[in-house]
């Protein structure tokens, strides 16, 4: 079960921004116990490409900034900004982060930069998204971009978790973009065949098992999902997850032929390296 917290729900606070930087959280969301996600106010100043990240935080006991890299979850056309996070318990930034509540302010530095961009990859026809964890966020700014699907005729979401309660996020997300009647005016009734969701678990029993790469090396997904094999000429990736994980999926694509690109280089991978793991 989700707790979600708005702004109209929580005690009056000051509107009053006391740090440079800040922004005030408007909705927050616990999905499990580990794992939340939350909303704050947009720098009107602030541009980025779907995909992105910025560095937010919240400063210490001395006021010092504690920041991290996160991944913006929320399309670039949105009016607010949208991010999703584990909870460690004695992490820097986020034993305090978890704990935030509508009308706090975070300090977020408006300088988005990353390589899960639309333009860090040579054009294709099909688009995959491979993350674990909360890995899915930039993927979950770029399912909402109209952009992605002007680019590709498919894509597939490749999401594993250990158990199912935290693929909660993702699962949600998908189902309301597939109901989606702006992505559907705009790319016709059939778009929920447009946007492929594969969620699997590792530890709990679940109807779709399997780590990613097992699950690309077998060839499951293909037959699963109804599709031809990773293939150079026609598909396209980006990764996001534990350093292992990228270095696994990555791996696994070079077996299939594609190479990594980055901006200034497009290819037909990226992998992101500012991930939101342990520790923080």
């Amino acid at each position: 079960m989700t707790l979600d917290l708005t702004v109209a729900d929580a005690a009056p606070k000051t509107a009053k921004k006391t740090q440079s930087d800040a922004q005030t959280v408007t909705s927050v969301t616990h999905w499990t116990d580990k794992l939340f996600s939350f909303r704050v106010t947009r720098p009107a100043s602030l541009r980025f490409r779907s995909g992105e990240f910025v560095m937010i935080g919240l400063p210490d006991d001395n006021g010092k900034p504690i920041l991290r890299a996160y991944s913006i979850a929320s399309p670039n056309w949105d009016d607010e900004l949208e991010f999703y996070s584990i909870k460690v318990q004695d992490g820097p930034l986020t034993s305090r982060l978890q704990h935030i509540q509508p009308g706090d302010q975070i300090i977020l530095r408006p300088k988005p930069v990353g390589t899960l961009v639309l333009d860090a990859l040579l054009p294709g026809k099909r688009l995959w998204f491979l993350a674990t964890g909360t890995g899915i966020a930039p993927f979950a700014s770029l399912m909402r971009d109209p952009e992605t699907y002007e680019r590709y005729e498919q894509v597939v979401m490749m999401h594993t978790c250990r158990t199912a309660d935290e693929l909660a996020y993702g699962r949600e997300l998908v189902g309301d973009l597939k109901n989606d009647p702006l992505l559907g005016e705009l790319y016709g009734k059939d778009f929920a065949s447009r946007l492929l969701y594969y969620p699997t678990t590792t530890r709990e029993q679940s109807a779709q098992m399997g780590r990613i790469t097992d699950n690309l090396n077998s060839g499951r997904i293909f037959q699963d999902l109804g599709l031809p094999p990773i293939s150079p000429e026609t598909d396209r990736a980006m990764i996001c997850g534990s350093l292992a994980f990228n270095v696994d999926v990555k791996a696994v694509l070079e077996e299939f032929g594609l190479r990594e690109g980055a901006n200034s280089e497009p290819r037909e991978f990226v992998v992101e390296k500012a991930f939101v793991g342990e520790g923080v």
